[in-house]
């Protein structure tokens, strides 16, 4: 609140306050509601969990690269540091049996014998070749001859996987890295939604802030509103989502949110509250999903933020 007022000033508060005498005010009873669980919470996570999907585990690994970027921050960096030791022993070992075949190991050659990689007489040795290999440092006292077909194979295997892990790797991190999620927690939603009179006309209203000094390029904001209904031949449908104008036609969705807007939708004929009184307001179950897009203006990815009202967020 007090970061909110540093930039906006003393006018501006994260709860909405309610028109009094027009507005819909909740009943002394219904703050002893029992309390619904959410389908999407405050900030932003929707509770959903799958089940009954089978071969759920092969899904996932079916894209493998987006499922590791989904990832905690500690299994990405356990991934990270276990794929490059794994690949690195194994490249190590490759070249020791190399020179384990050939006879490199053995100390008993003569001035005149050419080994495949010189100065290898151990896996220590042979990891430290790798390492200045694929480090592409430069070779100084260990380096690969001619005289050896096999690690001159092994020499073009190891630049392509190495290649290839680096790419998928570093690319994956850098996804991670970049990704808007902490630049959503600048973005503050009112507290409470109040449905009051505006223009003689009923109208939802809530309101959205930026903390940050960076602006969100064509951003634009949608509202769902989720509830359960039954369909004339009786099918039930748990999750029905209707869309709420907020200014389609007028392109008032369309935000320059450089300062606090405050978003409105009129209950008119075409609205889904527009049959809905205060009293059956109370009993209805819905919730309404916000969903904020934009681009931030100085990392360029498109950011998502979203957030939901309940009834008994409602003044």
């Amino acid at each position: 609140m007090s970061a909110l007022r540093r930039k906006f000033g003393d006018d501006y508060q994260v709860v909405t306050t309610s028109s009094s005498g027009s507005g819909f005010h909740q009943q002394q009873g219904s703050a002893h509601k029992k309390k619904r669980q959410r389908f999407v919470d405050k900030n932003g996570r929707c509770n959903v969990q799958h089940g009954n999907l089978g071969s759920e585990t092969s899904r996932y690994l079916s894209d493998l690269f987006t499922t590791l970027v989904d990832l905690k921050w500690r299994w990405n960096l356990f991934i990270f540091i276990l794929t490059y030791t794994v690949a690195w022993l194994f490249m190590a070992s490759m070249w020791w049996v190399i020179a384990y075949i050939r006879g490199d190991l053995n100390k008993a050659h003569d001035e005149k014998y050419t080994p495949c990689v010189a100065n290898v007489y151990n896996f220590p040795s042979a990891f430290l070749f790798f390492i200045e290999t694929e480090a592409t440092i430069g070779y100084g006292y260990r380096y690969i001859t001619d005289k050896c077909p096999e690690g001159i194979i092994l020499f073009l295997f190891q630049s392509i996987l190495g290649s290839i892990v680096d790419a998928f790797l570093i690319g994956c991190m850098f996804i991670k890295m970049s990704q808007p999620k902490k630049r959503a927690e600048t973005l503050m939603f009112s507290e409470h939604a109040v449905i009051s009179m505006r223009d003689g006309k009923l109208t939802l209203m809530f309101r959205v802030g930026n903390l940050r000094n960076s602006h969100m390029v064509s951003a634009q904001i949608r509202c769902k509103l989720l509830k359960s209904r039954q369909t004339p031949e009786g099918e039930f449908l748990p999750l029905d989502q209707l869309e709420l104008d907020v200014g389609f036609s007028t392109g008032a969705d369309q935000l320059f949110l450089v300062s606090p807007l405050t978003i409105c939708h009129m209950i008119d004929s075409k609205s889904p509250f527009y049959d809905l009184s205060q009293r059956s307001m109370q009993t209805e179950q819905f919730e309404i999903v916000v969903i904020l897009e934009g681009i931030v203006e100085t990392t360029v990815p498109k950011e998502a933020h979203k957030t939901s009202e309940l009834y008994a967020s409602f003044n």
